[in-house]
């Protein structure tokens, strides 16, 4: 069953001005963990918003749980949970309040589905008389996550929720979505973190409104055309505009504390050729597998 289905949605948010998104077609099955993929300012946050019924698209059509976007606006608003990137909860009241509140918006209560949300509320728990604006980063997302899922939701919309927060909170983060997803919730998640994508169902690869591509991480892995190869020295910034300038290479792209190279031609040859031109001591080379980022980078 096809939880989200998406026909060729256009935004603009200026007449005459380049499309916020283009053209966007994607379907999503229930129980998928999926992943829109992309740097800021590529088209997440339009689409979530024109799914989650804030914004009205241009052109095209979308569906939650079969429900049209525009006719159909409150009965999805009452079935989805959606989790904005910018944290939105009430900052003056408490941790308890806030969950009291939005319990009481949906006609439920925190008992109701307390089994949902037990993991993250004990969590939350040692600090429900503080206030919402005097947690943690990863507190506030959590209370967040909390709050958009009291009620139980079909679909949950989650926007960049690990943006600005720390390692630890974004692995806590992605294990509790793991578990949401054996309760057979639909979880779309945008983020621009590309070491997130591995941990999806299925991603979309997203740029300036436009999808790059769809299919399931691993999947797209494989599509990566060329052998890619990891090249270290002891100088990396002099290595790199070397590279670049390179005849025999095809592309080069810093990464950490390596760079990622492809070939114009055989890579043994190359790879030999290469070694005698630069004569750099260290310099090191080995193939390696490619990651969600080369494939996007190689995409765009």
């Amino acid at each position: 069953m096809k939880d989200i289905v998406i026909d060729k949605i256009t935004k603009r948010y200026l007449k005459n001005a380049e499309p916020a998104v283009n053209q966007i077609s994607m379907e999503i099955e229930k129980g998928t963990l999926f992943g829109l993929i992309g740097p800021d300012g590529a088209g997440k946050t339009t689409l979530f918003r024109i799914l989650t019924t804030l914004l009205l698209a241009d052109e095209g059509t979308a569906t939650v749980t079969g429900l049209d976007v525009v006719n159909d606006y409150q009965k999805i608003r009452s079935i989805i949970g959606y989790m904005p990137g910018k944290f939105s909860l009430y900052q003056d009241l408490s941790v308890a309040e806030n969950l009291d509140f939005f319990a009481n918006i949906f006609h439920t209560s925190l008992a109701e589905n307390y089994e949902l949300i037990e993991d993250i509320y004990l969590q939350l728990e040692p600090f429900k008389d503080r206030r919402a604006g005097k947690l943690s980063g990863g507190m506030k997302q959590k209370l967040a996550l909390c709050c958009a899922l009291i009620h139980r939701p079909s679909v949950l919309f989650l926007d960049e929720p690990t943006t600005g927060v720390d390692a630890v909170s974004r692995k806590e983060f992605w294990e509790m979505l793991q578990r949401l997803k054996e309760q057979q919730i639909t979880i779309l998640v945008s983020t621009p973190y590309m070491d997130e994508a591995s941990l999806c169902d299925e991603i979309a690869l997203i740029q300036e409104g436009e999808i790059l591509s769809i299919d399931t991480p691993d999947q797209i892995i494989k599509q990566y055309p060329h052998p890619l190869f990891s090249v270290k020295a002891p100088n990396m910034s002099m290595l790199l505009k070397y590279l670049r300038a390179s005849e025999l290479v095809a592309s080069a792209n810093a990464f950490g504390s390596e760079h990622h190279v492809t070939f114009l031609s055989s890579s043994d040859a190359a790879i030999d050729r290469l070694e005698k031109e630069l004569s750099i001591e260290g310099l090191l080379i080995e193939e390696i597998e490619p990651t969600i980022e080369d494939c996007f980078i190689h995409l765009m």
